[in-house]
């Protein structure tokens, strides 16, 4: 469990995040046309794992965006966006953002995701969405980068991750 805030407000999340060096969990998410993914899927390559409470949101709009940007400059590594968002709504976001370069993925139909990676967020307005995290892996899924933002409405470290995924 970490302790993180919203708007200043202490709230917590349940699990605990992956340690440097390991393996990370293995994860089944559904994409926007409803297909189930699972991490095996991107081995091989680097990745950069965001996690958002809502794409419907100012600040996760902007780091997905962001992200979505970094993603068109490196296409030899995987960007995935993970939030609670119904893959309809992502969709729905990533056409009218054009953010074609990011694979979202939901954990709508299981939050063991958010479990494993430690952000799914236990209590206050925002009880069983995401925290705002992000994690890069190696090609052979091991955890290298981990930066859980402390307040839910700030944008994490762009620089850092993109420097640890070796962009």
């Amino acid at each position: 469990m970490a302790d993180i805030t919203l708007k200043g407000k202490p709230t917590h999340t349940e699990g605990h995040l992956p340690a440097l060096n390991t393996k990370a969990p293995d994860f089944r998410l559904v994409d926007k046309d409803l297909k189930e993914h699972t991490l095996r899927e991107f081995n091989g390559k680097r990745k950069l794992i965001t996690t958002v409470p809502s794409l419907d949101t100012p600040t996760c709009s902007l780091m997905t965006k962001h992200f979505n940007e970094s993603a068109k400059k490196h296409p030899n590594f995987a960007f995935i966006t993970v939030s609670a968002d119904l893959p309809f709504a992502q969709k729905r976001f990533c056409e009218h953002e054009a953010v074609h370069n990011v694979v979202t993925l939901s954990m709508m139909r299981d939050k063991e995701f958010g479990k494993s990676y430690g952000v799914l967020v236990q209590d206050g307005p925002l009880a069983g969405l995401l925290a705002r995290a992000v994690f890069v892996l190696d090609e052979k899924d091991h955890v290298i980068y981990v930066e859980l933002v402390p307040e839910i409405t700030e944008e994490p470290n762009y620089h850092k991750a993109l420097q640890a995924l070796g962009s």
